[in-house]
């Protein structure tokens, strides 16, 4: 049975189908796909147009825009929160950084120890004394004494200075840590009561009053992290009932029968990654029947009540799931006529003008209006990172602020042409936009929105209407946040570093000495100016793709959260998937397809499909190969590394253009998930390049050396010969050419040799290296079981060996190395690890959960570099562990080729049969924490269930266990150092991960464990080629890094070439010299 996919299965768009089935009865996306990575520089012109002015609206705009200002700076001594707090501690002050670090990580930490350790660290670091009394905000100067004296108490425990004050000394040494740590506290508490309204509900109703007598309307916001498990979900549901009760009861019933009598009462403001732990792109089948039953109940909670509900806006990866979700709660015939349920836009999106669109068309279907909140954008840094990393063609978001500013007065304009479609809702703090609303609205009915601390300058005016020449009260929504301080930090952080920065209006209205005329510039007057002018912005921010250039071009990936984008892979996927694959020897470009028994390829997630067949290479073969690489060997050397870098560049390219061949090959022989397919070819492509570049660097010609005079000396590098490049199933593609790739770039010719399990991809790649410019007597290709690495490993014409696999094979090619009696030839080895990540009690429990499970089950755990043991600080292992095995529960185990699966297959039974095992034996040494069941549908398959057990110790584990399966260990305040040394004494050092606050924690750590690549505050998996160079030490081997600058030279051997010049007549330049002193 050939291994074909049927649509239906997907879980995604079938092949042939448009983009309007993943959204059923909903308005296509079609346009929102196009528009996702499109080209700011058009698009900004076409934005223009919409956003523009005419000369009047501009001026009336600015001299509006100017009273806001004025009186805002006027009264702002009447004003504490976010306002105060900017003018004193803005980005540009190392104070106010070590500020919210602190504020962000401390009040999550559970013990006193590391607490005070952290306060050490970062407050030891401030100058506090030139902040004392600057502000006339008590809140301010109450979180400065508190933070200077601290600062004083930390600098003077750790000082040795001989003229410290004998009394402040007895004062430290009579208050101690907890002093210090209580002082911090309290200064900390201080900064949450500004933009918290309340730590709870109940509180926040009570405090929102004084603001209601004011004419603000509110929406309460109940902060907390993302879902991590279903009893994460199952809380912030109960949250946001809660809240909607009490909000209701506060308010009263609405008694009013006309549909827009709900736009002005209170909303709650609902976060969509709260509801489930895996509201992200690919799983629209349990979203809709897990998550979209929970915000229809919030909804008609809300309705029940009289208020409404706001979408929140999340991650531009998650648009289309958030859209998907809105649109369905919006058209169920149980809300009707309902006007209650809204969303948030975020105007820096480059979607955001097709969104609006599309709301608009489902507003016009269904006869209702949709209250919109129109934001800026709160990722815009992790956003700019994500699309780098990812490798995709361009940015979802805009690159520029003022392009932002533009979007948004064009995204305005549009929601005040259509009232009867969207109820506006326009959240700014900047003077500008507030202005620009007010004219361009008319009399058109709107509402501003404002967070809850920030902005109270700037509205005061404008919701009174005594700013003078202002014209009528404008309503203000302040977007509310409710819950523990805790809670409040990531909310707080993220807030403070946007307005912070320097193009923040926040920040330029805190500083007394900026112009008004600058503070209030029209961006699209500027905008403008710019394009007529022809000008670029000086340091513009270079696509994704072109961030390691000119070294290389970073591969080129694709955003699989774009319906339109996976549509056109799964289909192009699925016809690579209709051939039937014969693989076989390639000797000297030969096709070996007459010779050899053939063997079935089978499919790890279905052991009754076949992927196609493999011939395995005979012994003559072998030595055929071996015969002409030895005499191409000289030839390929010479051709020089610039050469050789053009085709390696070349072989990069292919890879990318069949791209989808080969994920489909990747996820059927291999097991491999859609986006573990989809890295790897990207590593692939990297590899190439990576290598291409050293080419070109080390291999163009001889390094001149500095000499005594009279000499000259040069040093190059020079190929050895022909490599046997030994290859795993793990990453059958990645690793493959990686290793013939360094191997070719450093000019040796290549005797390639694939895992059993993986033969057709390790085919298809030789075919295409060879397409690429590869000479064909330069690679070679040797499929077939340990034989075939034998015979190769022990014939004296192999000058070198690169390996990756277990340890077992690895001494086994040792010794036959030393068996030979030969040369003394190079040996690469990569042999895996028992990887551990340590997480300390100032870690954040949600990152340390999101980080553990992506190392432990990301490929079904069949990395080299996958953690294997958690290490967890006492203090906080009870938090984590429940969460942690939530977050396990919460994977899908299916199909890799459908979208949604988390967990595909393990590559065959031998390896199923050995983790089952393992299972057993931690079944009785060990307390399971969880271990999935296997859905029937996958019984076909040699699937291992993911499961996490509970170890005292880490030596219970005595060998590397590949797979899905990963264990905690607990250890005490205290006991770094003991868990540094177990990992050690193991002999492993791959990877190893860490998640602290505190840097000196990392620094110990990196100082004492011996490992390879040390990850701090993030997973410990997808080693990018020349940004992390990958291998390990000890019994992981040998060395040098995979993808790093010391990797080809590996593959090759120096020669010096030194020359007595002299010896032919002289020193002419020494004589030269002499003849000028003379003169």
């Amino acid at each position: 049975m050939v291994a074909v996919r049927k649509a239906s299965e997907t879980g995604g768009t079938a092949a042939g189908s448009s983009t309007r089935l993943p959204f059923g009865r909903l308005p296509s996306i079609d346009e929102i796909a196009a528009h996702h990575l499109i080209d700011e520089h058009r698009l900004v012109g076409g934005l223009i147009e919409r956003a523009v002015y005419t000369e009047d609206e501009r001026r009336r705009t600015a001299e509006i825009a100017r009273r806001i200002v004025q009186n805002a700076r006027t009264d702002q001594a009447q004003h504490g929160g976010i306002d105060a707090f900017m003018r004193e501690y803005g980005l540009s002050s190392e104070e106010g950084v070590i500020l919210m670090c602190l504020a962000e990580a401390l009040l999550r930490i559970p013990d006193a120890d590391t607490a005070d350790a952290f306060i050490a660290e970062k407050i030891a670091h401030g100058n506090w004394d030139r902040h004392r009394g600057h502000s006339d905000s008590l809140f301010v100067n109450a979180s400065t004494w508190g933070l200077m004296l601290t600062g004083r108490l930390v600098k003077l425990k750790d000082s040795q200075a001989a003229n410290a004050i004998d009394a402040l000394k007895r004062l430290v040494a009579r208050s101690g840590e907890p002093f210090i740590r209580q002082a911090i506290r309290q200064a900390v508490k201080l900064l949450g009561e500004q933009f918290v309204l309340g730590r709870t509900i109940e509180d926040a109703i009570a405090r929102a009053k004084h603001y209601e007598q004011k004419g603000y309307r509110f929406s309460y916001d109940m902060l907390g992290e993302a879902a991590r498990s279903d009893a994460d979900a199952e809380r912030y549901f109960q949250r946001y009932v809660a809240a909607i009760e009490c909000v209701g009861l506060a308010v009263g019933p609405l008694n009013a029968v006309n549909a827009d009598a709900i736009i002005p009462r209170p909303s709650i403001s609902v976060k969509l990654s709260a509801l489930h732990p895996r509201f992200e792109s690919g799983q629209n089948e349990r979203l809709l029947k897990e998550l979209l039953p929970r915000l229809n109940a919030l909804v008609h909670h809300a309705m029940a009540r009289g208020l409404g509900i706001t979408v929140d806006a999340e991650e531009q990866d998650r648009l289309e799931p958030t859209l998907r979700m809105f649109g369905e709660a919006f058209i169920n015939p149980a809300i009707g006529t309902w006007n209650g349920l809204g969303i948030a836009v975020q105007a820096y999106g480059r979607r955001a003008v097709p969104v609006l669109r599309w709301l608009r068309r489902l507003a016009e279907e269904r006869g209702k209006r949709i209250p919109v909140r129109l934001v800026k954008g709160a990722y815009w840094d992790s956003e700019i990172k994500w699309a780098q990393e990812r490798g995709l063609a361009d940015y979802p978001v805009f690159t520029r602020k003022r392009n932002t500013d533009v979007s948004y007065l064009a995204c305005m304009r549009l929601m005040l042409t259509y009232p009867q479609q969207f109820a506006g809702q326009f959240a700014t703090h900047n003077a500008h936009t507030i202005a620009a609303a007010m004219v361009a609205a008319g009399n058109t009915p709107f509402e501003f929105q404002r967070l809850h601390g920030m902005g109270e300058g700037i509205y005061e005016s404008v919701v009174t209407g005594t700013g003078g020449g202002l014209g009528d009260a404008r309503p203000c929504r302040i977007y509310a946040p409710v819950g523990d301080h805790e809670d409040l930090l990531g909310y707080l952080v993220r807030r403070l570093l946007e307005n912070g920065a320097n193009t923040s209006f926040v920040n330029r209205l805190a500083n007394d000495e900026m112009p008004i005329a600058r503070i209030i510039r029209d961006p699209v007057e500027e905008a403008e100016r710019e394009r007529s002018a022809g000008t670029e912005p000086a340091k513009s921010l270079v696509k994704p793709r072109d961030v390691f250039w000119p070294e290389r071009r970073n591969s080129s990936g694709l955003a699989l959260d774009n319906a339109a984008v996976l549509a056109t892979l799964l289909a192009e996927m699925n016809a690579a998937l209709g051939a039937s694959y014969e693989a076989a020897p390639i000797v000297s470009g030969s096709v070996q397809t007459g010779t050899g028994l053939a063997s079935l390829v089978l499919c790890p997630h279905d052991r009754s499909q076949r992927m196609g067949t493999v011939r395995t290479a005979t012994e003559s073969q072998v030595d055929a190969a071996l015969k002409a690489a030895t005499e191409a060997a000289y030839g390929w050397d010479r051709l020089g590394g610039p050469a050789r870098a053009k085709i390696l560049d070349n072989a990069a390219d292919l890879v990318e253009r069949d791209r989808s061949k080969f994920m489909a090959l990747l996820v059927r022989e291999a097991g491999r998930t859609i986006p573990n397919a989809l890295a790897e070819v990207r590593e692939t492509a990297d590899f190439l390049r990576y290598y291409a570049f050293q080419a070109r660097k080390l291999f163009a010609e001889p390094v001149s050396l500095t000499s005594t005079t009279g000499e000259t000396s040069t040093i190059e590098w020079r190929a050895r010969g022909p490599f046997a490049c030994i290859a795993p199933w793990n990453f059958p593609l990645a690793i493959f050419v990686g290793q013939a790739a360094a191997a070719l770039a450093a000019g040796n010719p290549v005797l390639a040799k694939p895992a059993e399990q993986t033969p057709i991809i390790g085919f298809l790649a030789v075919k295409l290296l060879h397409e690429a410019g590869v000479p064909p007597n330069v690679l070679h290709y040797l499929p077939g079981g340990g034989e075939v690495g034998a015979a190769l490993v022990k014939d004296l014409r192999v000058k070198g060996v690169a390996f990756t696999g277990s340890n077992e094979t690895a001494w086994s090619i040792q010794k036959a190395l030393a068996d030979r009696r030969g040369p003394i030839i190079p040996f690469i080895a990569e042999t895996g690890g028992l990887n551990a990540m340590i997480a300390d009690s100032s870690a954040l429990p949600e990152q340390i959960v999101r980080d553990a499970v992506r190392s432990a089950f990301d490929s079904a755990g069949q990395r080299c570099s996958a953690a294997r043991v958690l290490f967890l600080q006492d203090d906080i292992a009870a938090k984590t562990i429940p969460m942690l095995t939530g977050a396990i529960a919460a994977l899908k185990i299916g199909d890799p080729l459908a979208i949604d699966t988390d967990i595909g297959p393990v590559i065959d039974e031998p390896s199923q049969d050995a983790l089952e095992t393992h299972k057993l034996r931690m079944q009785d040494q060990a307390r399971e924490l969880i271990d999935l069941r296997l859905p029937p549908n996958v019984r076909g398959g040699t699937y291992v269930s993911p499961a996490c057990y509970e170890i005292d110790r880490m030596s219970l584990l005595d060998r590397e266990v590949f797979g899905p399966i990963l264990h905690v260990v607990r250890f005490p305040r205290g006991g770094l150092s003991k868990v540094i040394d177990s990992i050690n004494a193991s002999g492993y050092g791959l990877t190893l991960g860490l998640h602290s606050r505190i840097e000196a924690v990392a620094d110990q750590v990196a100082r004492q464990a011996r490992v390879g690549n040390l990850y701090v505050n993030r997973n410990q998996i997808g080693a990018i080629p020349g940004v992390q160079p990958f291998g390990g030490e000890g019994l992981s081997g040998s060395g040098p890094k995979a993808g790093g600058p010391s990797y080809i030279q590996r593959f090759a051997t120096e020669r010096v070439r030194t020359t007595d010049i002299t010896a032919t007549g002289g020193n002419v330049q020494l004589l030269t010299l002499s003849v000028k002193d003379d003169t």
